[in-house]
């Protein structure tokens, strides 16, 4: 017997994850988010999982609200026994979730309980975890509430950023479900209630989140600064221009000058001072209205940077 899955996601987390269960299992239909215009010029683009179901030649569905009582009705003439989610990015309801015979599962980018929510990367990161991961689970009325089916670690290194940390999670997530299918499909999985006691919630950035604070200390700038890159990016001000920064470095070496001061310029940028008197070298960045580039490169020509001081932006 061929089971029918629904596969429902949209950005490239949700990629690796579709086309690994597309190699071995029947993906009778991927729904994904409308497209939606990008850039400057608006240009109307699809979603990354959408264009991957069009290039695996998958049936996709692109409502504008999964809620509808149309969409949910098209979901429920397909009976399917399976559906699958990875950042979908909208709330799926009760009678969505009723109609697979199976369940309707999640593939959620962090250790539940903890960091339930929209931005588990980015947070795991800023808040300084040493571990996050992958957990498959039951998807539930509440915010990634549902039992856990299975679960897969990887340590978050120095090295880390958002970007290197989403690429890990997405096969790891991929793989996860692909080992824990079969047990699925064949009803013999195990599902844990999640501990209550143990739950953070992770929200959407925000651009309050993205305003660097320098008041803070060196290794939480350094998090915050990894964790939002390499998007949407933390950010400062220099000279009254917004400059983000993309790329920084812990050093082991302290300043006396007053935190968010430049205190010197070096090979590969400048350092700042953080309000515990460690220093952080800032090794990539993009000034206002210019591309985003090495610090060394944005140093060059540049005169008395050291002793300029960094500030917020509104």
């Amino acid at each position: 017997m061929t089971e029918t899955i629904i596969f429902m996601g949209t950005p490239d987390f949700s990629v690796p994850i579709l086309e690994k269960l597309h190699e071995k299992h029947n993906v009778a239909l991927v729904i994904s988010q409308p497209d939606k215009p990008v850039g400057r010029k608006r240009v109307l683009t699809s979603p990354p999982v959408a264009e991957a179901a069009k290039t695996l030649d998958i049936p996709l569905f692109q409502p504008q609200d999964i809620r509808h009582d149309e969409a949910v009705d098209q979901i429920r003439g397909m009976a399917p026994d399976l559906i699958i989610t990875a950042a979908y990015g909208q709330i799926l309801p009760k009678a969505l979730l009723d109609i697979p015979r199976l369940g309707a599962v999640n593939v959620h980018a962090s250790l539940l309980p903890k960091h339930r929510g929209g931005a588990p990367i980015h947070r795991a990161i800023m808040e300084g975890d040493a571990e996050t991961g992958v957990t498959l689970m039951y998807m539930a009325e509440g915010l990634d509430s549902g039992d856990i089916i299975a679960s897969v670690k990887t340590g978050i290194t120095p090295e880390d950023d958002t970007g290197t940390l989403h690429d890990r999670l997405s096969h790891l997530g991929a793989k996860l479900l692909n080992e824990t299918l079969p047990a699925l499909l064949a009803g013999t999985n195990s599902r844990v209630p999640q501990n209550e006691g143990q739950v953070t919630i992770s929200p959407n950035i925000s651009k309050e989140d993205e305003l660097l604070d320098f008041e803070d200390n060196a290794e939480h700038l350094f998090n915050h600064i990894r964790g939002l890159s390499p998007w949407p990016g933390a950010y400062t001000e220099m000279d009254g221009k917004r400059l983000k920064i993309y790329g920084a470095r812990l050093l082991e070496k302290h300043s006396q000058r007053q935190p968010g001061t430049i205190d010197s310029v070096t090979e590969d940028g400048f350092t700042v001072v953080a309000g515990d008197h460690r220093l952080i070298e800032v090794t990539q960045v993009q000034l206002a209205g210019k591309k985003r580039t090495d610090a060394s490169e944005f140093t060059a020509g540049r005169q008395n940077l050291e002793g300029t001081i960094l500030g917020g932006i509104s």
